[in-house]
């Protein structure tokens, strides 16, 4: 047999090797789009379970499993008319005095886990017996311990303050070591010569509210209330329309004074209620206060934890006081690496 002789599997090889040559392996496919793929092919399941976590967080549906968020122990109250308008048209330095104050408390709230509800002043609320402007606070108040009701402490705050020294906690500042902060007699400072004695008055109660006085009396631009069965007999009696029929001609300054008259008449009122100095809270600018400017006890200093600007509607400059206070805040926190 002559002549050359060929494997009859070389072609076959030579096929494979070019099987081989050309070969691609599979694109890789990224987390990302493998998460979306599952998705779109279970949306339904994907769909229902978002629908559960949304009940389980912002319903009260029952047979479901819900996720408790821990309530806050101290709810700060701002009054505010974020609506604008529906009274009166705000100016625009009503609007940036209105958004200081509120980031003012926002940041304050976030920055020690409180709670914060931004009440709308915008329209005052009719009751069946009377007008009731410059009322709201006890209103307020009710709505609050129902929207937060595990919270402890409610603080509440008047749109034309802020807050100083954000750094520093309310528990820290006073709440901790209440008793020792407090006063609970009138013989320290007594600026309405109120009686200072009431038969049957136990001082050795629990604090339930804690207010400041200034030079006209009471002040609730800045006060805390505890919640307990006496706060809400409290708030009970301080809206009690009997009593505010009777007396409300009487009245300047409305709910302050009333607040001053079941103080004064009231031994179980008397007993839980404590007094904070002015500037622990409630610390005045240059201008309230103008009889007795040369007193430092109402003014602010530098450091102090609250300003507020009282009366800066009635002629002072609500908007120059919230600039210069926002200002001297910042200047008195700067950090030590920056130059500006």
């Amino acid at each position: 047999m002559s002549g050359s002789y060929s494997l009859p599997y070389t072609t076959d090889l030579e096929n494979s090797d070019d099987q081989l040559k050309t070969f691609k392996p599979h694109k890789k496919i990224s987390f990302q789009d493998a998460t979306l793929r599952l998705i779109i092919k279970y949306k339904k399941i994907v769909l229902f379970l978002i629908t559960i976590v949304c009940l389980s967080l912002f319903t009260n549906v029952p047979y479901l499993p819900h996720i408790k968020i821990s309530s806050p122990k101290v709810v700060i109250i701002l009054a505010a008319n974020e609506g604008g308008g529906v009274l009166k048209w705000k100016s625009p330095q009503e609007w940036s005095v209105e958004r200081s104050s509120i980031a003012n408390k926002k940041n304050y709230a976030k920055q020690h886990g409180y709670g914060l509800t931004i009440k709308d002043m915008t329209i005052q609320k009719r009751y069946s017996h009377e007008w009731r402007e410059s009322w709201e606070k006890v209103d307020i108040l009710k709505q609050s311990m129902r929207q937060f009701p595990q919270a402890e402490w409610f603080w509440w705050l008047d749109l034309h303050t802020y807050i100083m020294e954000p750094q520093i906690s309310l528990e820290e500042h006073f709440l901790n070591n209440l008793h020792n902060a407090t006063y609970r007699t009138l013989e320290r400072f007594n600026p309405l010569g109120l009686a200072t004695d009431l038969p049957y008055v136990d001082y050795t109660q629990p604090i339930d509210m804690v207010i400041t006085q200034d030079c006209g009396g009471f002040n609730l631009g800045s006060f805390l209330l505890r919640r307990s069965q006496w706060s809400e007999m409290l708030l009970d009696i301080w809206w009690d329309p009997a009593m505010y029929e009777q007396m409300h001609m009487q009245w300047e300054h409305k709910e302050q004074d009333a607040l001053e008259t079941l103080y004064s008449t009231q031994p179980w009122i008397r007993e839980r209620t404590a007094f904070l100095p002015l500037r622990t809270i409630n610390a005045f600018p240059q201008g309230a206060c103008a009889d007795q400017a040369d007193d430092p006890q109402y003014f602010f200093q530098d450091h102090d934890f609250v300003v507020n600007m009282a009366g800066c509607e009635w002629g002072r400059d609500c908007w120059g006081e919230m600039e210069h206070y926002k200002a001297l805040s910042k200047k008195l926190h700067k950090k030590w690496y920056k130059f500006w």
